[in-house]
């Protein structure tokens, strides 16, 4: 069983396993998507193939849309030279139930991969001539937020954008320049309408996206690098869109385990590879069953009817409200929590972290009591049924190879969002009161315990990277467990609002993170006995 156009022609072997299969002429598709793709994403990542291909493919199957996808990777092209290709742009979903139901998904909706390479002429010629389509709906992204970004950790430009703002659109190095000349290329076919769509988990994407995109267009114009009417186009919402949108789904990396259950079956060359920018990446991608993505429906170009994949479209306002639910209460500082204090008791896997009556109760607490009841309800998705699945379908899901070590990394930039803006609706309420969190510092107190790199039972770990270590670790590094602790030394992290979204002394919660953190370093153990007492 070959993972090919070729390997696909016997359905019946892969019905036989299980494998659910693409339900439409893929010729046809290919040949309409190519002469007038209406979607381009960049990222040929998991939660790409795991998700936005998937709800595709679905849609192809219903008779809803009649093209498929054209994916470009701008990051590694060693996704689509290894991957992508060989396999005829198909890839296999694994969807890993909670109740021990695996559902395998032969994915064949993306009909194109190509390298978002300027160098290589061909390649960038055929995204030019994409971009230069009437067809062409939307562009969308999953680059990671860093993927935004046009300056390093100082604020200094980084010297491929920097030699693209002088060079202007017809060879740009840096990612997002590249993207950059694509739809200045739109805009030289025409002044076309399409709508930009960022897809990566981070705050107001579409915002980040714009001002990435308004950057090269400013620079142009003033560099006369292009024409004047550019910087009109990529500020005019009637032409060019930047919708905001909320995805989560949760996509961990290619897991051996569900490899061997692939293997199995009878599917040859399965094996992962590593790329010299070691991207890990596999012909199969595995996922958790749940998915949301909530977009601003701003669509200047039209867009077919992607609501009937599930995909949810509303205005502004309510994707703010869904991305606030998210990540200030219902999923990210759950998730947060436990990686903390999951690294602290031992635990190599999020999942089993729910059978910890303690750890369970925690979680619970955080979500329901404290977090609840600052969410502002946001219509489309609610609150206390999105916390529900969380903690009864999604976390305790035992076949998600997920590790609290891989969701402690960047703790440092993640805990002003994912807890500091509840601290801060609790100051702002006239009915609730900050002395009444007593969990969120609990959690607070835990990532100041695990910084020493110590776990309960006295073992040194090794810290998840996070940019702030070097100037945080000093604060509790020499603190040694069973000896008295001087909480004062905390007081440059406690009063850091950048790390806690607030000054924990001003909002009156430093004490307490300082009584919880002594009793957490009273000896082996003294974490769990400190979490025991207080939950």
């Amino acid at each position: 069983m070959k993972l090919n156009h070729e390997g696909i022609k016997d359905r019946q072997q892969w019905l036989d396993k299980g494998y659910s299969l693409p339900e439409f002429d893929r010729e046809a598709v290919k040949k309409a998507t190519m002469e007038n793709p209406f979607w381009i994403h960049f990222g040929a990542g998991n939660i790409f193939r795991a998700f936005q291909a998937n709800v595709v493919q679905n849609l192809l199957n219903q008779g809803v849309i009649d093209k498929g996808l054209v994916v470009a990777e701008g990051y590694d092209y060693e996704i689509v030279e290894k991957m992508n290709r060989p396999h005829d742009d198909y890839s296999i979903l694994v969807t890993l139930k909670s109740d021990g139901n695996v559902e395998k998904t032969v994915v064949g909706s993306v009909v194109e991969s190509l390298a978002l390479d300027s160098e290589d002429e061909s390649e960038y010629n055929r995204l030019k001539e994409i971009f230069g389509k009437d067809s062409l709906q939307m562009a969308s992204f999953t680059i990671t937020e860093k993927g935004y970004s046009l300056v390093d950790g100082k604020g200094t430009l980084l010297p491929a954008v920097e030699a693209d703002f002088k060079a202007g659109p017809k060879k740009p190095m840096s990612y997002i320049g590249k993207v950059a000349s694509l739809l200045y290329s739109r805009f030289e076919a025409g002044e076309k309408p399409i709508a930009m769509v960022s897809m990566d988990n981070c705050s107001h994407n579409g915002d980040k996206l714009y001002a990435a995109m308004n950057a090269f267009a400013e620079k142009w114009v003033e560099n006369g690098l292009v024409d004047k009417k550019f910087r009109d186009y990529v500020n005019e919402k009637t032409k060019v869109s930047f919708p905001w949108t909320m995805i989560d789904k949760i996509t961990p990396r290619p897991d051996a385990s569900v490899e061997e259950i692939l293997k199995k079956d009878g599917v040859e060359e399965l094996e992962p590879v590593i790329t010299s920018k070691n991207t890990y990446v596999a012909p199969f991608v595995n996922a958790e069953e749940c998915e949301y993505l909530v977009i601003e429906d701003a669509f200047p170009n039209g867009r077919p009817q992607l609501e009937k994949g599930g995909l949810m479209f509303t205005d502004r306002e309510t994707v703010d409200k869904v991305e606030k639910m998210k990540v200030c209460t219902c999923l990210n500082p759950l998730h947060t929590t436990l990686a903390v204090f999951g690294c602290l008791l031992g635990y190599e896997l999020i999942s089993a972290e729910m059978k910890d009556d303690v750890l369970k109760k925690l979680v619970e607490e955080i979500g329901y009591v404290e977090g609840l009841p600052v969410v502002v309800n946001p219509g489309v998705l609610d609150p206390k049924e999105f916390i529900d699945t969380v903690l009864t379908v999604r976390i305790p899901n035992p076949f998600m190879p997920d590790t609290p070590q891989r969701i402690a990394t960047d703790t440092s930039q993640k805990l002003a969002i994912r807890f500091g803006e509840t601290i801060k609706a609790y100051k702002a309420s006239n009915t609730l009161h900050v002395s009444d969190l007593k969990k969120i510092p609990l959690v607070f107190a835990g990532w100041l315990r695990y910084l020493m790199g110590i776990d309960d039972k006295g073992n040194v770990f090794t810290l998840s990277p996070d940019p702030l270590i070097d100037l945080v670790r000093p604060y509790v590094e020499n603190i040694r467990l069973g000896n008295t602790v001087d909480t004062s030394s905390l007081k440059p992290i406690l009063e850091n609002e950048k790390i806690f979204g607030v000054n924990l002394y001003e909002v009156g919660l430093a004490d307490l993170v300082c009584d919880y953190f002594a009793q957490m370093c009273a000896g082996v153990g003294a974490v769990r006995k400190t979490l025991e007492k207080y939950v």
